[in-house]
């Protein structure tokens, strides 16, 4: 399923009366350029789940990505051709 595709519906599936008034899903652009990603775990199977941060330098000249798990958010930084990779990250550890 295409990653974005697959967001979408795991957003949907934790959607519940309360859930998306208090968490959500964030994608923004930063000026280094780049973007940055917070996807709210709280109250969801992930809450309590472990994740390695990961720090990658990529060959591609905008190469960069940076992910974690802070206060109950996945939080994801990269370069401007890479976003696609950190909800890819974000899809491999929600599904693991």
């Amino acid at each position: 399923m295409d990653t974005l595709l697959w967001l979408q519906s795991w957003f949907a599936a934790h959607c519940t009366e309360d859930w998306q008034h208090v968490y959500g899903i964030k994608i923004e652009t930063l000026d280094n350029p780049g973007w940055r990603v917070e996807i709210d775990i709280g109250e969801t199977p992930l809450e309590q789940k472990p994740f390695a941060e990961i720090n990658r330098n990529l060959q591609d000249g905008a190469g960069w990505l940076h992910c974690q798990v802070v206060h109950r958010r996945f939080v994801g930084a990269c370069g401007p051709n890479h976003l696609i990779t950190v909800l890819e990250i974000f899809k491999a550890w929600a599904e693991t």
